[in-house]
């Protein structure tokens, strides 16, 4: 992957909102949190956790389609892009959003997405591994504010009386594993000459394959027919995950994988609010502590990247 792909060049100015990190990064996060309260309302409903998780890929695969037809960009995948858009979709879209889908209903739609927020600390630690290229001092503080919160918020809800058992807790820190991986995997091995729509197509394309497959192979069919319990939820889970991935994208493209994988931090804040009003969680003023030092967090990489 050429520098370009990681990191805007210097002097550069953004040209619109879908050319600004900081914008792109609070709308990526704040459409993502909507996943949490819908994976709620689905879980309730017996949805398959698995069939859940692929609607985004679904609805993701359903918008890019006709617009890279209309734009001539819907080229077919040599080798690269293929192997990329494999490996990209099992592990930023099938690992995660199945466990995620899998805890919610045991641990609340809230606390699952403070536990996406933590995203950021292993995706900057598997950067410093690689080698590439991490924030300044004002963004690692940010980083570190927003873990800092989030452990508020994982000690906190697991001490409440409501708690879940440790099981589904330790559970919940498989998904910011898995999409700091996927954060990383996806910067060093961008294909060049590849749009961002394009890669989202494919990845999901390949991610909804491998969601077939788990469902013949755990649950013998695709029950499609479930959805009619939650159909608004169901057409706003899609809507909300097309809107979200050509943003995200174009976020790690000019952002870089630190950077994009503090889209948690924001999603985690919309999740828990929206939780609270919405879906009747309930949760301690340690917990929504927890969440102002997350909303810090935020504030202080927003600023961080403004200097950048």
């Amino acid at each position: 992957m050429t520098q370009s792909l990681d990191h805007p060049e210097e002097g550069a100015q953004p040209r619109s909102m879908f050319a600004n990190p900081s914008l792109l990064l609070l709308m990526t996060g704040a459409l993502i949190g909507v996943n949490f309260p819908l994976g709620k309302i689905a879980g309730d409903a017996g949805i398959s956790p698995i069939l859940w998780a692929m609607i985004p890929s679904l609805g993701v695969a359903a918008l890019m389609l006709p617009v890279l037809v209309m734009r001539r960009g819907l080229q077919r995948p040599d080798r690269t892009l293929a192997r990329f858009s494999v490996i990209a979709g099992l592990v930023s879209y099938v690992i995660p959003n199945v466990i995620l889908f899998a805890v919610i209903p045991h641990a609340g739609a809230g606390y699952m997405g403070l536990m996406f927020a933590q995203s950021p600390v292993f995706t900057l630690a598997f950067s410093a591994l690689l080698g590439l290229k991490t924030p300044n001092r004002l963004g690692l503080a940010g980083i570190a504010v927003g873990l800092t919160g989030a452990a508020i918020v994982s000690l906190t809800r697991g001490a409440a009386p409501d708690a879940p058992d440790l099981f589904w807790i330790v559970a919940g820190f498989a998904v910011p594993v898995a999409l700091a991986v996927g954060n990383v995997y996806r910067t060093i091995a961008w294909p060049e000459n590849t749009s961002p729509d394009a890669l989202a197509f494919w990845s999901h394309g390949a991610a909804i394959i491998a969601f077939v497959a788990l469902l013949f192979l755990v649950e013998g069919t695709v029950p499609l027919a479930s959805l009619a319990a939650v159909p608004g939820s169901a057409l706003l889970q899609a809507v909300a995950a097309a809107a979200t991935f050509p943003l995200f994208f174009r976020l790690q493209h000019l952002g870089g994988p630190v950077l994009l994988s503090q889209i948690g931090y924001v999603a985690a804040s919309v999740g828990l609010v929206i939780a609270t009003f919405l879906l009747d969680e309930r949760y301690s003023l340690a917990t929504w502590a927890g969440a102002l030092v997350i909303a810090v967090g935020i504030a202080l990489t927003v600023m961080a990247q403004r200097r950048t």
